[in-house]
Parts: structure tokens; C-alpha cells; sequence
């Protein structure tokens, strides 16, 4: 899963990127708003997390401008406190959700973990495939009740292919989100983390190779 944090405080970006990297994420960082609308418009990200009291460009522009380019990308706006007129531009003009700082770190990423979940479909923090079972908010993975230990990139990948279950996932979409983009990206390295999964998963058909495509998780025994 790949983030994009837009904040021009040095000392709040830094906690943010060390926790959202520290939760798994991949993430790219912009100090203002004209760079961050530029990423955003440009680079596929799973969701944006975006400070309106930006320098060059204010958050509201930026995140209009991408909504008025048909940018779907969720987005969570940090508002001043008690700026309740801010919070309500910002819904009105197509922010998923909002917190007002200060805030609490592991709120951020709670309710990042909701957009993401929400953006593709899933309900519930725990996601399930046949006997895989993966907790989106501690980030164990499970087979038949016993854990499964994965490193970050592995628990990365197979995070947005449960994210993104029963669809096909081509290997360069695979690679944009693994990655942030000063990673010297080479979609070869995917079938080696698929292959790395696959037996950690006890060999079971749930990884699905589709010739020339790419992969599909999914439990087709349940159909």
C-alpha cells in the first residue's frame, strides 16, 4: 500500500512518515501544495493524507483541482483546530475525512486503514480468503489459525491483493504500490515475493498466475 503525505511542518511530517512507515506503508512525502498536487495528479496512490495550510498552494486548491481531474483517491484533510469551516470546505469539495490537529497518531492511521478498506470494497479490518486470514490493523497473517510471518514487501503485497481480491493486479500496478517513488522500481522482483508467499502459505492455490496479466488472489474452491 503506497501513501502520500502532503505536510510543510518538518517535525509532524517526520513523525508521520516513521508511522505510517512502521504500519507498512510506502510513502512519498511533499512539503507544499503545488509539489503534492503534482504527485498526487501523477503517481497511484491507495490514499493521500493532506495538511490545508499549505505554502504555494492551499490544501482545499489542491484537492479541488484533483477532484475536478476525476481523481478518486481518498483523501484525509488535517484542519487547524476548531476550524470548523475549514473541515466543511474540505467534505464539500471531496475529502473522504478529516482530523483536526493535534491529533493522535494512532487515529490517523485507523482511519487511513478505513479509507483504504472502504476505497476497495472491504467492510471488516480482518480480511479473509478461504483459510488466509489478514488483520489489516496489526498486520498478521494467518493460515488455518497459524501465524504466517512475512516480511515488510511480502506483507505489502499480499495486503493489496486481499485489498483488491478476485481482481486481477498486473505486476507494474503491483510495483507502483509496493515502492514510493525514490525506490528503483523492477517488476521482475514481484513473481520472486509471489513465489516467497506462496510457500509461506503452505503451497495453497490462492496466489493465481494469470498468464500475461498478472495475479489474483483468491480461494476458487469456495466457489
Amino acid at each position: 500500500m503506497r501513501v502520500l503525505l502532503v505536510e510543510d511542518d518538518p517535525d509532524l511530517q517526520r513523525q508521520l512518515k516513521a508511522a505510517l512507515e512502521d504500519d507498512g506503508y510506502a510513502i512519498d512525502v511533499s512539503a507544499d501544495g503545488e509539489d503534492g498536487h503534482h504527485l498526487g495528479a501523477t503517481e497511484p496512490y491507495d490514499a493521500i493524507v493532506l495538511d490545508l495550510g499549505l505554502p504555494v498552494m492551499d490544501g482545499l486548491s489542491v484537492l479541488t483541482r484533483w477532484r475536478r481531474a476525476d481523481i478518486r483517491t481518498p483523501v484525509l484533510i488535517l484542519t487547524a483546530r476548531d476550524s470548523w469551516s475549514d473541515k466543511v470546505a474540505g467534505l464539500d469539495q471531496g475529502a473522504d475525512d478529516y482530523l483536526t490537529k493535534p491529533f493522535k497518531t494512532e487515529e490517523l492511521l485507523a482511519r487511513l486503514r478505513a479509507l483504504i478498506r472502504r476505497s476497495s470494497g472491504q467492510a471488516s479490518a480482518e480480511i479473509t480468503v478461504g483459510p488466509l486470514r489478514l488483520d489489516t490493523r496489526t498486520g498478521r497473517v494467518s493460515m488455518d489459525g497459524e501465524p504466517v510471518r512475512l516480511t515488510a514487501l511480502e506483507y505489502r503485497l499480499l495486503s493489496y491483493l486481499a485489498h483488491h481480491q478476485g481482481k486481477v493486479v498486473s505486476r507494474t500496478e503491483l510495483t507502483e504500490h509496493l515502492y514510493d517513488q525514490d525506490f528503483d522500481r523492477d517488476s521482475n522482483t514481484i513473481e520472486v515475493f509471489v513465489t516467497r508467499i506462496r510457500k509461506k502459505l503452505g503451497g495453497a492455490p490462492l496466489i493465481h498466475t494469470i498468464r500475461g496479466l498478472g495475479y489474483r488472489l483468491e480461494d476458487e474452491r469456495a466457489g
